[in-house]
């Protein structure tokens, strides 16, 4: 295989790390097509201020760059597509050419989607139709292969894959030494202010927690439009002496928070699709609390072993989850522990890339291949239930 291309919407540093490493591996025969200017948004948010490397080309900047993305869409060996034209996906199965769609889950917002008129013509247009055709599926998140079953595509062709920001840098021993000054325990929230996100259940569980007796710090580290009504909760909880709202920081500065927490808890709904701050927190050696239902959790979240799970929107479980680990300051070290190594091994940008190629290479010559766990393993037909289908047979 002599080229890959790779398009996104934009590039920022969810995506720098894995494309640096394709880059070392391929050279000129790697290009990343950004397709849209990144948002005002995410730009505030400190989001596209990384030097921009010589592999990427910009297509929304000019018709010679349109013509050129067209070109590497058309003719590379293979292409990673997320947010691209649907002509290019096309083009290229007119040619059997090898393709992996980059997708989060088609269906999060409801399986009632498929009973609109139009979005279940776009459905049979660009996956029923092309389910034979020689295109994967790279699912960032646990529920999009059982999405695609829905829609009756890419059966047994979704693999796992993710957001792969810069691995950390910090040992384990450093991280652990920066962790161990903290006293009381320190818990991190990191993430945009919105209702999806449910900030409000991490307020209401470390307040029941601090009823049973124990103490900790809570920091949130962000902002957006449900922040007046959190800080007025924390007030009304009377956390105000325990909390700290940091405001927004720079993704550097965010990972600079998560190397120094000991706790940290993801309590999104399932409209997160993926979830990179869980990503970044287990790498970061946090012990984490995740919530049930984003695309991360179930692959990268091990119960009492990576980190601990709490069912989505349950405030019970969370508080449980968090008591538990407010008790027991070992455990805290000993998930973040196992947390870090197993990134530092699997789930990191390098071994992504590597599984990529490695895959690629295999499928364009008709191999076999396998790979037990992580990046590029079967990605399973996964239920949004599946977290209380466990509890309830155990």
């Amino acid at each position: 295989m002599r080229s890959l291309v790779f398009f996104s919407n934009y590039f920022n540093h969810h995506q720098k790390a894995l494309c640096d490493r394709l880059y070392e591996r391929l050279g000129s025969g790697f290009t990343f097509v950004e397709t849209e200017p990144i948002e005002e948004f995410r730009s505030k948010m400190g989001w596209g201020k990384e030097e921009i490397p010589s592999y990427v080309l910009k297509s929304h900047l000019g018709e010679s760059e349109k013509q050129r993305a067209r070109e590497l869409a058309l003719k590379s060996d293979v292409a990673v597509i997320g947010t691209a034209p649907e002509d290019f996906i096309r083009e290229r199965m007119e040619k059997n050419r090898l393709t992996f769609r980059y997708s989060e889950r088609p269906l999060k917002e409801g399986k009632f989607k498929v009973l609109v008129p139009y979005l279940a013509k776009k459905f049979y247009i660009n996956h029923f139709s092309k389910r034979n055709k020689n295109l994967y599926i790279l699912a960032a998140g646990a529920f999009v292969s059982s999405d695609y079953r829905f829609l009756h595509s890419y059966i047994g062709k979704c693999y796992k894959f993710g957001y792969f920001p810069q691995k950390e840098i910090k040992s384990w021993e450093e991280l652990k030494g920066l962790k161990d000054r903290n006293d009381p325990v320190r818990i991190l929230w990191a993430g945009r202010f919105l209702k999806l996100k449910r900030a409000d259940l991490c307020l209401k569980a470390a307040a029941r927690c601090r009823e049973a007796g124990v103490g900790f710090q809570l920091v949130f580290v962000g902002n957006g439009e449900e922040e007046k009504r959190l800080k007025t909760l924390t007030e009304r909880l009377g956390l105000w002496d325990v909390t700290e709202f940091a405001g927004y920081l720079s993704p550097e500065e965010t990972r600079e928070a998560m190397e120094r927490a000991d706790i940290f808890i993801c309590t999104s709904n399932k409209l997160e699709g993926w979830g990179s701050v869980i990503y970044e927190a287990l790498s970061a050696g946090c012990a984490v609390i995740s919530t049930s239902q984003a695309g991360a959790t179930p692959w990268l979240v091990e119960e009492g072993r990576t980190g601990l799970v709490f069912q989505s929107g349950s405030l019970k479980s969370l508080t449980g989850k968090l008591l538990h680990l407010l008790k027991a300051p070992e455990e805290i070290r000993r998930l973040g522990e196992n947390a870090y190594r197993n990134m530092d091994q699997y789930w990191n940008p390098e071994t992504a890339a590597g599984r990529l190629l490695n895959v690629s290479e295999k499928l364009l010559r008709g191999e076999e291949f396998y790979y037990e766990s992580g990046p590029l393993s079967r990605a399973e037909e996964l239920k949004e239930t599946w977290y209380r289908e466990k509890r309830s047979s155990i």
